[in-house]
């Protein structure tokens, strides 16, 4: 069993950034891939990024590539999601979730087995 709980949402304006975090529970963190979704209202949740167990591999959504960035520390058991001039239609409520390592895709939620509570996010024209 993993708990993860996300933080760092907020309101900010076109252009600035946020840093979210999403702790983890358990000492095997380092066993999971873990990935950051999202979804909007009256939207499905869509994949923003994902990283390996150790870092090695990072994979992100084009709509985010070269403004976000995902990372993290397994001695914290803690990743982030640094977020880059972020634009109205990033607004969402933003959730971690831990895969198996050796799950099938990165990209796709059903191959995520744990899921934090969420945090909005919600950018301002």
């Amino acid at each position: 069993q993993v708990l993860l709980v996300e933080s760092g949402g907020g309101l900010v304006q076109a252009g600035g950034s946020l840093r979210l975090s999403c702790v983890a529970s358990g000492r095997t963190f380092s066993s999971y891939r873990m990935g950051w979704f999202r979804q909007a209202p009256g939207k499905e949740r869509e994949f923003a990024a994902a990283i390996s167990w150790n870092g090695g591999f990072t994979v992100y959504a084009d709509s985010v590539k070269g403004r976000f960035t995902i990372s993290r520390d397994n001695a914290k058991n803690t990743v982030y999601l640094q977020m880059n001039s972020l634009k109205p239609e990033d607004t969402a409520v933003y959730y971690c979730g831990a895969a198996g390592i050796y799950s099938g895709s990165y990209t796709m939620a059903n191959q995520y087995n744990y899921w934090g509570q969420g945090t909005q996010v919600t950018v301002s024209i």
